[in-house]
């Protein structure tokens, strides 16, 4: 059945049309959320259902297989997790929840549609859909202080987000007139003989722009600060986490417009370029951050140049190192943001130094931190780890060796400021701070989010087949 095909989809958005229905009967926010952690659950389930499900709909725009399928499962997973993780929205009025869970959700809608977009306006509306929602979500903020930080990081989301569409739309124009049609089906084999033409070369590049926006590559990387620290925690928690998934998989699509050759080596080149750039201006920016939101937004652009060193492989073992990598970063994020919203009283930035004693006041939040912490430095033998292991091997085995030299070494610079937060967890001295008691939500979630991050490090061969499988289907 066609139905199918497009299932979980489907049912989001049926969740999205809830929401709409209980914000106009003015609900309050706590039905609001059981309706959004409800329907993003049945999501997870129906995608899990429909895991083998593998067509194409909608005169052939929509394309569904295993690829995309998998991706949609971590996405509902994830959501999932951020509903659990900011089940409390401290600094959004309850007023304006329901809105905020219908943007929630239907962002996520749209990053479901953009991973089995098989077409480029297809892929561009899906990509708007999504954008459009996230930037309604960061000025929600409540302006009790009258800082109105929120706004600013909201109108710089935008301006950055128009930016990067207009440039992702300019390339699908050179696609288009090189190779004659939107549908990837067309464009890979009309494209093939023709990387060395310098129109098709700037053509994929410039519709990956859109994506490096998303996942915060250089140079599309200058909203990440402002916007972390301007948003809610839940919502930096969400923008963290959720689109960097779908990016990454969506960069693996595009990629695959390009087949080793002269333009593929040009390619490789300029992605070497910028996954390096990236990586040392995340890390080094990072060092000097006092706001933990801010310290990770840094580290997210470091993390999102990791995930393009597997991405510019152009080879079935990088594109899966890629997604392996960016599905732990998803749980790696969480983690840390679950210890946040935790840690905030009423929805204030938390300082690193607000973590000062964590281990006395909070001991398994302290520990949810410091795996996830050491997770993102690449510490054995969490998955942070063996993604960096395999994202480098896979490079390596390329013939990429400086690229994997710089990689390491940005890798022994992060190590220095994530072990600073630990160090502050655990040996710094509470003072006057209170204890905190998370509910058992937030507990079970935290558990979870461990044996998650141990799990894919500790066992990640059948994560890494699984990865293979998809992009074989993919290809």
């Amino acid at each position: 059945m066609k139905v199918l095909l497009f299932l979980p989809e489907l049912f989001l958005l049926l969740g999205v049309l809830t929401l709409f229905n209980l914000s106009v009967a003015g609900v309050d926010g706590r039905k609001a959320r059981l309706a959004a952690l409800a329907f993003a659950a049945g999501t997870a389930v129906l995608s899990l259902l429909c895991l083998g499900q593998q067509g194409t709909i909608f005169f052939e725009a929509y394309r569904v297989d295993f690829f995309s399928q998998i991706v949609k499962l971590i996405l509902a997973l994830g959501l999932v997790g951020v509903l659990v993780v900011g089940q409390e929205l401290k600094d959004i009025r309850d007023a304006v929840r329901p809105e905020y869970y219908l943007f929630m959700l239907c962002s996520v809608s749209g990053l479901m549609m953009l991973v089995s977009s098989a077409e480029l306006l297809t892929m561009f509306l899906a990509l708007e859909l999504s954008s459009y929602c996230l930037y309604l979500m960061v000025p929600m903020r409540d302006d009790r202080q009258g800082l109105r930080v929120q706004m600013e990081a909201a109108i710089k989301y935008v301006i950055f987000g128009v930016v990067a569409s207009g440039i992702m739309l300019f390339g699908m124009s050179y696609l288009f007139a090189m190779g004659g049609s939107t549908h990837f089906a067309v464009l890979i084999p009309a494209l093939a003989g023709m990387l060395d033409n310098p129109a098709v070369l700037v053509g994929i590049v410039m519709v990956m722009a859109g994506f490096f926006y998303k996942l915060a590559i250089f140079p599309f990387h200058f909203w990440v600060p402002d916007v972390y620290q301007g948003a809610s925690n839940e919502t930096t928690a969400f923008i963290a986490s959720l689109p960097k998934i779908a990016a990454a998989a969506m960069l693996i699509k595009i990629s695959t417009l390009a087949a080793p050759g002269v333009g593929g080596s040009a390619l490789i080149t300029l992605l070497t370029l910028l996954a390096v750039l990236s990586m040392f201006y995340g890390n080094l920016s990072a060092l000097v951050q006092t706001d933990i939101k801010r310290m990770l937004g840094f580290s997210g652009i470091a993390h999102a140049g990791f995930i393009l060193v597997g991405v510019l492989t152009l080879d079935i073992t990088g594109y899966s190192a890629a997604l392996y990598y960016a599905t732990g970063y998803v749980a790696m994020s969480l983690a840390c943001f679950l210890v946040i919203c935790s840690v905030s009283r009423q929805g204030e930035n938390v300082k690193i130094a607000d973590l000062s004693g964590l281990y006395q006041r909070a001991p398994l939040l302290a520990l949810v931190l410091a795996v996830g912490l050491f997770a993102l430095a690449g510490i054995p033998p969490f998955v942070g780890f063996m993604g960096k292991f395999f994202i480098l091997t896979s490079a390596l085995n390329q013939g990429h060796l400086a690229l994997v030299i710089l990689a390491a070494i940005n890798t022994a610079i992060a190590i220095y400021y994530y072990l600073s937060v630990v160090r502050v967890a655990y040996t710094a001295e509470p003072e006057a701070r209170p204890a905190l008691a998370p509910n058992n939500a937030t507990a079970a979630l935290g558990v979870v989010l461990i044996l998650v991050i141990i799990t894919l490090g500790v066992l990640p061969g059948a994560a890494l087949e699984t990865a293979a499988t998809a992009v074989r289907a993919l290809l």
